[in-house]
């Protein structure tokens, strides 16, 4: 249908554009130019990808809603709960973004798993969202100033030309990160401390179980 439409448009502006030529005698090369450049505009707007506004919430699906619901969640406790996620979501993708620009952050992140730890974490606030209280040093602190620091790492180390006191900071910056990456590593390993915990327990009972059906 929409092809169609095209091709009757499109016949309708061929026979418009002879006609205002035949009156007009304007130059047939002059007027060739000037449609090439509407087809050219026209393509480039066609083209152009519209950026999404990162604070615009993404659509809320009923079955989201229904497990939010179902957590005992308010209303206004959802909208808020989304909100923090949806900030979240986009400093760990700016986070890896940073981590990828550098060697250097790369090594760090290797040896902590920050980025794969805020990752986890994230979808373990998703599963258990009444639970963002628990992760608030981690949502409000570490991973803010984590996005930060190596903004300001990147933009000093991609300096063209560096003084003594330029490799301070980038050493210093260096060493902060790191710090920041241990403390969001230990920030998963806390969140997921209870659930390790409620394993033992019902480890511990599988195996009193199963030591009196052997006796």
């Amino acid at each position: 249908m929409k092809k169609n439409i095209w091709l009757i448009v499109s016949a309708i502006a061929v026979i418009t554009l002879f006609a205002f030529i035949s009156s007009t005698g304007t130059d047939l090369f002059t007027v060739l130019l000037l449609i090439v450049g509407a087809i050219l505009v026209f393509i480039g707007l066609k083209g152009r990808k519209v950026e999404a506004n990162p604070n615009v919430l993404p659509i809320l699906t009923k079955e989201k809603e229904a497990h939010y619901l179902k957590s005992g969640m308010s209303p206004s406790e959802i909208e808020l709960f989304r909100e923090t996620m949806n900030q979240t979501k986009q400093q760990i993708e700016h986070l890896q973004k940073n981590i990828n620009r550098s060697n250097k952050l790369k090594a760090i992140d290797l040896r902590h798993d920050a980025l794969r730890a805020s990752k986890a974490l994230f979808k373990e606030l998703v599963k258990e969202p009444t639970k963002l209280h628990s992760a608030s040093h981690f949502l409000y602190t570490h991973l803010p100033n984590m996005v930060d620091l190596t903004d300001k790492f990147i933009e000093i180390n991609e300096h063209e030309i560096k003084s003594r006191e330029t490799y301070e900071k980038i050493e210093e910056s260096t060493q902060i990160i790191e710090q920041m990456a241990s403390l969001i590593a230990k920030d998963y390993q806390q969140f997921v401390a209870d659930d390790l915990d409620d394993l033992d327990i019902e480890l511990s009972i599988a195996k009193q179980s199963i030591k009196r059906d052997n006796e």
